[in-house]
């Protein structure tokens, strides 16, 4: 089901500034930017606006490295319209970039940042969080539950969006459904607002990517050549951190530290390992990108396996993005399987985190890959 064909009206100035990506923010926009005098020249430009643009800059920074925690726009009053006018032209120069890139890869990274500081303001916001939520759900239903406010979604919009979330609580089957409406109940330590929030930002994240696409279809080679110094440090910030996660994503079995195969052959053999060593197996897969199901596999040979169980307890790990134990934490645990002199790696004195062997040992590959492809073109 689309978002719906005319969102509920919202006219409170600071409002439309948190969130500039509305569709009510769109004719506000413009008619502050006339208001004012703004187009497209001043906001990439002008020197009064060198403060909009470096809040935009930091916008596309924390998009960028996924700092969801942290809210570019948090310290700006909001209540002080020369700030609401900052941070609506922040907005739009931080987009203007974005798409001046043609890079789709970027795009997708930026709207998964926006999308995400949006899902974190949004499930907290106790004035305009219906108002938002029915910008882009068809309909919600609420109701009152031991002095709680549960809110309910059509089955159209969660059979929807859910596809993407990972996680057990998003799966069809775990939900309370009744007449139509899917209950979304407090979860995980979050409210059902916030569990509201996190189906909220899957529209408005795909939202972001179309509107992106379109721009990028109209905009012209001279503006984009005129924002491409500020495409270019962009584009070295993305390239940079892509490096720093594609490692793990990709790594291979021979690049996996010791501490990790040793738990999973263990659960494979039938040993009860403990918590620690657990939560562990399960937050090395989150990390290294592997799919939820092959991480719940690694589990099958535990005494105790359920497969309802572990999929949920696994589950929580990835939805709650729990980073694994560092090296200190799993030898005081007693998952730990290597001693002095037993692996060169891991009696270096850096080598503090399993995630850092991960990374030295793909480095260490990639470097003796080039020297081969460097080799064979020299014989060719």
């Amino acid at each position: 089901m689309p978002m719906p064909s005319t969102p509920p009206a919202l006219t409170n100035e600071s409002a439309l500034a948190r969130y500039p990506f509305l569709p009510q923010a769109r004719s506000h926009m413009r008619k502050l930017f006339d208001d004012n005098a703004i187009d497209i020249d001043a906001i990439i430009e002008q020197g009064w606006l060198e403060e909009a643009r470096s809040l935009g800059r930091l916008r596309l920074v924390e998009s960028i490295v996924h700092k969801s925690e942290a809210d570019p726009m948090g310290t700006v009053d909001l209540a002080n319209e020369a700030s609401r006018l900052f941070s609506m032209a922040a907005y739009q120069y931080a987009f203007m970039v974005v798409c001046a890139s043609f890079d789709d890869r970027l795009v997708s990274r930026w709207a998964e940042g926006e999308s995400s500081l949006a899902d974190k303001n949004i499930g907290i916001d106790e004035v305009y969080f219906e108002t938002i939520v029915k910008t882009y759900i068809s309909s919600l239903k609420i109701s009152l539950e031991n002095g709680q406010m549960i809110y309910s979604v059509p089955l159209s919009d969660f059979l929807e969006l859910c596809p993407r979330i990972s996680g057990s609580y998003w799966r069809l089957v775990n939900r309370p459904v009744n007449d139509g409406w899917v209950t979304l109940d407090p979860a995980s330590g979050e409210t059902s607002a916030k569990r509201v929030a996190r189906l909220v930002k899957e529209r408005i994240r795909e939202e972001l990517i179309e509107r992106s696409r379109e721009s990028m279809a109209r905009m012209s080679e001279q503006l984009a050549d005129r924002l491409g110094e500020e495409v270019t440090r962009i584009s070295e910030l993305f390239g940079s951190q892509v490096r720093s996660e594609l490692p793990i994503a990709s790594a291979t079995r021979e690049d996996w530290p010791p501490c990790f195969s040793n738990s999973i052959e263990e659960l494979a053999s039938g040993v009860n390992v403990n918590h620690v060593g657990r939560v562990f197996v399960a937050a090395m897969g989150r990390s290294m990108g592997l799919p939820l199901e092959m991480t719940c596999s690694f589990f099958e040979g535990a005494p105790d396996y359920d497969p309802q169980t572990t999929s949920y307890q696994v589950g929580h790990v990835y939805e709650r993005e729990y980073t694994p134990h560092g090296c200190g934490a799993l030898k005081a645990a007693a998952r730990c399987p290597v001693g002095p002199g037993d692996d060169r790696l891991c009696d270096q004195e850096w080598l503090t985190h399993p995630l850092k062997y991960l990374r030295a040992k793909q480095r260490s590959r990639a470097k003796s890959e080039t020297v081969v492809r460097a080799n064979e073109r020299r014989v060719i």
